[in-house]
């Protein structure tokens, strides 16, 4: 069996797959459920619809940079996507520490754009959490110095962005008092250099966000920061804030209102003409 499942792996570079490319917490052998600790080489990892629509997205999940929530924020979020008629691509990036500097994941998910690109023409992407984050990036402008680009190829045609900690880890725009940096250096440095409410290209494409009111680990600040930077860059954004709902509620969080967010972005994929 491919890597969780997936009815393709490829690598970024077109390079075989090294061994140890990815390492797996042992403690989370359901694919569904797996997380990542380690990436020496950036992967895709592709799940074919039953039924294909003709679009694709790029699954980008989180775990705070330092892993991945591969399971509950890739494959099942992949798995849905499929049942919609997508092919869904989960991308397993790089993170920004001593080894690989703070542009790794994003300059990864840059190239897992482009390499989409090659294939297809209609082209989305879903991020959670820090995969929210960096999915929002790909809709800003990017550092000049740190030797990446974007353009028309890496720009999503359509975003669905979920709790996400967009800009209250910056330098300067926390909303916790004498919040000290986050480790590594790198993953700091990183969140103080992409600010993507901050950093907005003008129109921006259209965008689903969905977020908890009462999310302990991300401020929803940060709901309001990005939905009024979408307006101001003169995109279309379509928000939703869940009043009691805990961090990291991806598609398994049960019983609370916050179970439907999936049925709504479906309806708004319908509604932008994405479905």
């Amino acid at each position: 069996m491919l890597m969780l499942g997936a009815d393709q792996v490829r690598t970024l570079d077109g390079a075989a797959l090294r061994m140890f490319a990815v390492t797996f917490d042992p403690a989370f052998a359901n694919p569904a459920q797996a997380v990542v600790t380690a990436v020496t080489q950036p992967v895709l990892l592709s799940f074919a619809p039953a039924q294909p629509n003709g679009r694709a997205m790029l699954v980008l999940g989180g775990g705070g940079y330092v892993q991945l929530m591969a399971g509950r924020e890739g494959v099942q979020v992949a798995r849905w996507l499929n049942t919609l008629g997508y092919h869904a691509h989960v991308l397993i990036h790089r993170f920004p520490d001593a080894a690989n500097g703070p542009v790794a994941a994003l300059a990864d998910a840059l190239a897992a754009m482009r390499l989409l690109r090659e294939d297809i023409s209609a082209l989305g992407v879903v991020g959670l959490s820090s995969g929210g984050h960096l999915a929002a990036c790909l809709a800003a402008a990017v550092p000049e110095e740190w030797g990446v680009s974007c353009d028309a190829t890496t720009r999503p045609d359509v975003l669905v962005i979920g709790y996400a900690p967009i800009s209250t880890n910056a330098a300067g725009r926390t909303i916790i008092a004498d919040k000290p940096p986050l480790p590594p250096v790198e993953k700091q440095a990183m969140y103080d250099r992409l600010q993507p409410d901050a950093q907005l290209l003008q129109d921006p494409p259209p965008a689903f966000i969905v977020y908890s009111g009462n999310d302990p680990v991300v401020p929803v600040e940060n709901t309001r920061r990005l939905h009024a930077a979408w307006e101001q860059a003169g995109g279309a954004a379509e928000c939703h804030i869940f009043a009691d709902a805990p961090h990291g509620f991806a598609l398994d969080t049960q019983g609370l209102p916050v179970s439907v967010w999936p049925q709504l972005c479906a309806a708004w994929l319908r509604q932008v003409g994405f479905l």
